[in-house]
């Protein structure tokens, strides 16, 4: 059973977990996953099944879309709402036209400083493990690159956005960021990713609806690749 297969990833489930319940439920020996999304986020998870592992750094290194809430006067450890509260402000200050202003800043080529809670290696460590033990590690800012990024909503304290970024970009970071331009703080409450690559959430299965599947019905669903 060779193929990607395209999930609408639950909130609450690791992208470890859908992999596991996947290759589990259908016995498939090689499962992996083409970007990791964080335990809050739901949307498109991209699985490579048997000999479409291979294509795992093609996925990976796609570009990406996202819509995200953030959530103004609080600062939490992990930039997400699933985190530690580290400081709480006030916000009424921030208008509409504030947020649309430092959003758009963002747009073009910049540095960001990945999270203590993420999954990026230095010195052969995930971060997130240092963070677990309360290290904080000294971490280079990284090169991204945001297309675009426009504000949906706003409705204080909570604004929605879109966001279409190069790999790398960390979502939670930009509402962290934002805030910080604010002076009041802000962390990610929400976040969908709606596309990877040239996939679109709107070809993705529920995993509930992909695990009542036969084995015969999944091969089906599955897109095909030309590797080998």
């Amino acid at each position: 059973m060779d193929g990607l297969l395209l999930i609408d990833k639950p909130s609450g489930w690791t992208s470890h977990d859908v992999v596991n319940k996947v290759r589990r439920t259908f016995r498939i020996p090689k499962v992996g996953h083409g970007g990791t999304l964080d335990p809050l986020a739901t949307g498109l998870l991209v699985l490579l099944l048997g000999k479409a592992t291979k294509l795992s750094d093609s996925v990976m290194g796609g570009d990406k879309g996202y819509e995200g809430t953030l959530l103004l006067g609080r600062v939490t450890a992990s930039q997400d709402t699933d985190g530690e509260t580290l400081s709480e402000a006030d916000c009424s200050h921030v208008l509409k036209a504030n947020l649309e202003t430092e959003l758009g800043t963002l747009k073009g080529d910049s540095y960001q400083l990945p999270p203590m809670v993420s999954a990026v290696k230095i010195n052969g460590q995930r971060l997130y493990k240092a963070a677990r033990k309360g290290i904080e590690v000294e971490r280079e800012p990284r090169r991204i690159r945001i297309d675009e990024i426009k504000l949906l909503s706003f409705d204080p304290p909570f604004a929605r956005f879109e966001v279409q970024c190069g790999k790398g970009t960390y979502v939670r970071t930009i509402a962290h960021d934002v805030g910080q331009k604010l002076g009041c703080g802000a962390c990610l409450s929400a976040l969908r990713r709606i596309r990877s690559g040239s996939f679109s959430i709107d070809q993705a299965h529920s995993l509930s609806e992909v695990l009542a599947l036969t084995p015969e019905e999944l091969e089906k669903i599955l897109v095909k690749t030309d590797k080998p």
